[in-house]
């Protein structure tokens, strides 16, 4: 069962950087991809759909964490909190950022919103790198700090960026395309950049969880007994659910949705 749990959460890591990952790095690049209002309406709802179904995996990693490896979890909170500090905050902003951009008193509210989605995508981003920084770097249990850390947390950005930018290759039209073309380039299909960067980010998570050793953390076999059947019964509806929303909004956008 341990060995059943470590690879749920495994999976759940990794989905959330490469699910996530996409529209995390458009929000990024939103005042690149759109310059005027009308084409930032179009970015924003090119991943709109798919946020807050990306947004599950992560939870799911930490609820793993807390039921599966209780003991690993508590010291990863203490340990890395000045780092889930940024992390949640950037969530938030960005969130808050997508919900209300519709909801406001006009034009300015709308341009608020949007240096809140593309403020709390560069935090979250770099925040996820930071994160990874401690494990990678051989002390998981601790922030990472000093030039490793930087390089690390701005490494990472620039790959959720570029997997934003694979993505909206497969969603934008007009010039917003055009404009994420143009940095993704035009040799191959539109698609092997995003692949690329989906097996990179993916493979992130996987790295630096070989350093902390989670087997050593299981928690006792009736509570797995318990918990990885219901956790792979939610596994199964996460990925159903998932290939729903893909595959429904799998088209182009071609016009503004109501973010």
């Amino acid at each position: 069962m341990d060995t059943l749990a470590l690879a749920l959460l495994a999976l759940f890591a990794s989905g959330w950087f490469v699910l996530a990952g996409a529209d995390v790095g458009t929000g990024m690049l939103l005042p690149y991809l759109g310059r005027d209002p009308g084409e930032r309406r179009l970015v924003i709802a090119s991943f709109a759909p798919f946020f807050l179904g990306n947004e599950v995996w992560l939870i799911a990693t930490a609820g793993v964490l807390a039921g599966c490896f209780p003991e690993l979890e508590g010291t990863l909170l203490t340990g890395q909190f000045p780092v889930l500090v940024p992390l949640l905050a950037g969530w938030i902003v960005r969130d808050l950022g997508l919900w209300t951009r519709g909801r406001g008193p006009g034009r300015r509210w709308r341009a608020l919103c949007d240096v809140a989605v593309t403020a709390g995508s560069w935090s979250l981003a770099l925040a996820a790198g930071w994160l990874l920084a401690a494990p990678l770097t051989g002390r998981p249990y601790e922030p990472a700090g000093g030039p490793v850390a930087v390089l690390t947390a701005l490494a990472v950005a620039a790959l959720f960026a570029a997997h934003g930018l694979g993505f909206a290759t497969l969603r934008l039209t007009g010039v917003p395309y055009e404009r994420a073309r143009r940095l993704v380039g035009r040799a191959g299909r539109p698609w092997h950049s995003l692949a690329l960067t989906a097996v990179l980010l993916g493979g992130l998570p996987l790295a630096a969880g070989s350093t902390l050793t989670p087997g050593s953390h299981a928690a006792d076999p009736a509570t797995l007994r318990l918990l990885v059947p219901v956790l792979l019964a939610v596994t199964a509806g996460m990925v159903a659910v998932q290939a729903w929303i893909w595959r429904l909004f799998r088209h182009r956008v071609t016009e503004p949705s109501y973010f």
